[in-house]
């Protein structure tokens, strides 16, 4: 599959890939988790660039020396989130202000967890990228991710994100204007928190899988 634009008439739209947690139930980093022959942290770069988005922005934190060494990130841009054990918010701040300088009207939020997120699922939510987007993938009656922020939330976004909560308070608030884009048909939206999780996980991107709602969507 080639990596196309992913918004209309070639707006450039940027993806932050979250994956800086410690994976305390896990045992281990989850970016440094094998899944289908890969490391989760380069599943998710690879699935945000086969999608269309650029940059791409990764954020780092628990073992990232270690994450840097093992994974192959090209293409990526790799940051550090020196506060990444106050929990996910802060990694997001992080990666949206890593953001602030480049051209991109919108990004796509991806979680390192969530190896069924696919390519499409991610041209799917960039393809309504605009300033003032805001856009959640749906599977069945759950949300989930990927989470479509246009730049004008940014600010906002950065400024709510707290804890493990991320931008979940901010797209609740603005309910009215967020749009949920069916993403079944083409992707899974569960997350692998444990081992257990990632032995049943589905090998592809099938749709039936349960939606996660943590972390920046929900």
């Amino acid at each position: 599959m080639d990596a196309r634009p992913a918004a209309r008439h070639g707006t450039p739209v940027a993806a932050l890939v979250l994956a800086a947690g410690a994976g305390r139930r896990y045992g281990r980093p989850k970016a440094l988790v094998e899944f289908g022959g890969r490391l989760l942290v380069e599943r998710a770069v690879v699935t945000a660039r086969v999608g269309g988005c650029c940059p791409v922005v990764t954020v780092l934190g628990a073992a990232a020396e270690e994450v840097r060494a093992r994974a192959d990130l090209a293409g990526a841009m790799v940051i550090d989130n020196p506060e990444w054990a106050t929990g996910l918010g802060s990694s997001l701040r992080a990666g949206l202000a890593a953001l602030r300088p480049a051209g991109a009207v919108a990004a796509v939020v991806l979680l390192v967890d969530m190896p069924g997120v696919t390519p499409e699922a991610v041209r799917r939510l960039a393809g309504l990228a605009a300033p003032d987007a805001l856009a959640i993938a749906g599977y069945g009656t759950g949300r989930g991710h990927p989470v479509l922020l246009g730049r004008a939330h940014w600010a906002g976004v950065a400024a709510s994100a707290a804890g493990d909560a991320g931008a979940r308070g901010y797209l609740r608030e603005r309910v009215a204007q967020l749009r949920v884009v069916p993403c079944g048909d083409v992707a899974t939206g569960g997350d692998v928190d444990t081992e257990a999780d990632r032995a049943s996980f589905p090998a592809g991107g099938a749709a039936g899988s349960t939606a996660s709602s943590g972390g920046t969507g929900g």
